[in-house]
């Protein structure tokens, strides 16, 4: 990027070593669907055990003499580590390696940038992208490191990489001014949703656990749902009839991961204040993975790092289907929906799990039969515009028989103001 590298491609080999006491390494198809992901191809898969990273390798040089055979076997034009790796880390690689070496926070922006189509996704990825970059930017420019002397050699008394970090803090500071006015308006659309004492419910998960599908089942949304990882990058919201609890707004949000990079968590801050100020998660988790603990383990830490570990949550266990498992709502001691087991690609179990997300929201809400009379139809009409009436038919009285449903701070807004009963 700032240095000459060799052209990169994507046929790629795959490092990844356990460290120190850790017996679990990640999944190694996990990492590998992150590498199909962002188009990679990969050709061989190395794997390991180290007690501590090698500063200036991080694999030492018996594994990096593995690797560059494997490179030149396969004529891979890129080498992909399933970890963080520091910037002269990288570069000192790329030197014994001859190709382009990259760490897990670059793929999973490599695949963010492709991803995003709405004007804030892209923004919340550049700016991922330029803080990632900022710390690379010295391996680039080591031959300009001193300012020269000599005629025709003396600048203005700013070097390359000084020029270059100054450009970069300009624009990251421009992209934050740009997110923050996002995060604004977004909050204000929260605002008018309490005043209009809407719900919001997030949908969250690990990534392909079938967010995008089941937002799709519930809301005929159309939204973009794939096999993949990180199909869905821009949050989606859409308003959602539920016939016990009144109208709420759906929300998809981007999938999380297990050492979701802290620049992407950083950036897609305005995105993620969706999940942190819901009313309700549903926490949808691949019931047919055989890492679905670990997996839902990762979600509830991303929570708590964004400030949402205490937002009520709804387990939903999705795609069913290839478990021959029959829907079902899982409740615990006092009759509260706890899970609920589903098929989004199938429609099996939806109309249950909506019955259930109306329990959770409508805990709220105030059921009453009312006989207004003639002379309250200001109170009538009052109901209408708040859509609380649920049935109405008349007396030979001439008075009005209406049973309502609707918020608890709606109904005691109307008693105070127009005497309801």
């Amino acid at each position: 990027m700032f240095f000459d590298r060799p052209a990169s491609g994507e046929v790629a080999v795959l490092v990844h070593l356990a460290m120190g006491r850790e017996c679990e390494a990640d999944d190694p198809r996990e990492f590998e669907e992150l590498v199909l992901s962002a188009g990679g191809d990969p050709v061989a898969y190395i794997m390991g055990r180290r007690d501590a990273p090698h500063p200036g390798t991080f694999v030492g040089s018996g594994k990096v003499e593995e690797i560059a055979a494997l490179v030149h076997e396969h004529d891979a034009q890129v080498v992909i580590f399933n970890h963080t790796l520091s910037p002269s880390q990288e570069r000192n690689l790329e030197r014994a390696l001859k190709c382009r070496v990259l760490d897990r926070t670059g793929l999973i922006l490599d695949i963010f940038a492709q991803r995003a189509r709405t004007h804030e996704g892209k923004l919340q990825v550049e700016l991922a992208q330029l803080r990632h970059m900022s710390t690379r930017l010295v391996r680039g420019w080591t031959h300009l490191e001193r300012q020269k002397g000599g005629i025709g050699l003396r600048g203005p008394g700013e070097t390359q990489l000084e020029t270059d970090r100054r450009l970069l803090r300009a624009r990251i500071k421009a992209i934050v001014a740009r997110l923050e006015k996002v995060r604004r308006q977004r909050e204000q659309g929260r605002r008018s949703r309490r005043r209009a004492e809407v719900p919001t419910v997030a949908l969250v998960g690990y990534t392909n656990a079938g967010k995008s599908t089941l937002f799709n089942g519930l809301t005929t949304a159309g939204v973009y749902a794939a096999d993949q990882l990180f199909a869905t990058l821009d949050p989606t919201l859409r308003r959602l009839s539920l016939p016990e609890a009144g109208p709420v707004i759906l929300a998809d949000t981007v999938g999380f991961i297990s050492h979701l990079p802290h620049r992407l968590v950083d950036a897609f801050k305005a995105t993620l204040e969706e999940t942190r100020n819901a009313d309700l998660l549903l926490h949808v988790v691949d019931a047919a993975s055989e890492d679905r603990a670990e997996q839902a383990h990762q979600v509830r830490e991303v929570l708590r790092e964004i400030g949402a570990e205490d937002v009520p949550q709804l387990e939903v266990y999705n795609k069913i289907d290839l478990l021959a498992l029959a829907p079902r709502i899982d409740r615990d001691e006092a009759g509260r929906p706890l899970r609920a087991w589903v098929s989004a690609r199938d429609g099996l179990g939806l109309e249950g799990l909506l019955g259930a997300i109306g329990e959770l929201v409508g805990d709220d809400m105030v059921a009453r039969d009312l006989v207004l009379a003639p002379e309250q139809g200001r109170l009538r009409a009052a109901l209408y515009r708040l859509g609380a009436v649920r049935d109405e038919r008349y007396g030979s009285d001439g008075a009005a028989h209406v049973s309502v449903r609707l918020p608890r701070a709606d109904w005691e807004r109307l008693v105070a103001n127009e005497g309801a009963p």
